[in-house]
């Protein structure tokens, strides 16, 4: 396989990733709304209308502004808007839209968790952009650094390297299993579904960027990771104030 992957589309090469990346948040939301339909827990227009606008106008703030704050130097002394529009990662898109959705539901009144609904087609939409990523290679920084691991792929460049967007794949689809398991014995309080997704998947991206090209920022963590740690600890203690079922 040569990398990028691009597909013809109108004579003009498009890279695989915005596709897929496209692809994975559209098939996401067929998904969310299609168990949405199926759900016993219904919510009023105002408050979806309200969660979704928090949500994705956090996400999109969020995945730009940590996307580029991952080479601090780079926008700051070299400023270019275009690369500021194009620089994405799913950590700010997570955090920042978590932020946005609880502002909103600040703003309306409403209490109750709605985040367990999200976590199946947000896997789906991630793993479904993980594909682009990875057939995009080295062309977009979402590939791993050198390896002699027996993992190591050629990703577009002369050296074998972790790739990243591939074990993100498995963890996605272990995590789902995972979750599905969980999520069958109905005796957790609403949300813990999700707040258990947000502390898992933001500990494996801390440890991943490790084996991703990175700036560091402080003692030896770049940005992604340092936004890791504050989304882990925040979920743990609202875990830990959590009131779990008892079954028994």
């Amino acid at each position: 396989m040569d990398f990028p992957v691009t597909f013809n589309i109108f004579d003009k090469a498009i890279l695989a990733h915005p596709l897929f990346e496209a692809a994975g948040i559209f098939i996401g939301m067929r998904y969310y709304f299609y168990l949405k339909r199926k759900s016993a827990e219904k919510m009023s227009f105002n408050t979806s209308a309200a969660v979704l606008i928090g949500a994705t106008a956090g996400a999109l703030i969020g995945s730009k502004l940590i996307g580029n704050l991952e080479n601090p130097y780079t926008l700051f002394e070299n400023f270019s808007f275009k690369r500021f529009w194009t620089n994405n990662t799913i950590v700010g898109g997570l955090a920042f839209g978590l932020i946005g959705v609880e502002w909103a539901k600040k703003i309306i009144g409403h209490k109750e968790s709605t985040g367990d609904l999200i976590v199946f087609p947000l896997i789906l939409a991630m793993i479904i952009g993980r594909i682009g990523c990875f057939l995009t290679g080295i062309h977009e920084e979402t590939y791993g650094i050198p390896t002699d691991s027996f993992f190591g792929m050629h990703l577009g460049d002369q050296y074998l390297r972790h790739p990243v967007a591939l074990y993100e794949i498995v963890f996605l689809i272990v995590l789902w299993i995972v979750l599905k398991i969980i999520k069958k014995k109905n005796k957790f309080p609403a949300g813990f579904i999700f707040q258990l997704f947000m502390i898992c998947y933001f500990s494996f991206r801390f440890m991943l960027d490790f084996i991703k090209p990175k700036v560091d920022i402080i003692a030896g963590l770049g940005t992604i990771q340092l936004v890791c740690i504050a989304i882990i600890f925040y979920y743990f203690f609202k875990l830990k104030s959590a009131k779990i079922v008892n079954s028994r």
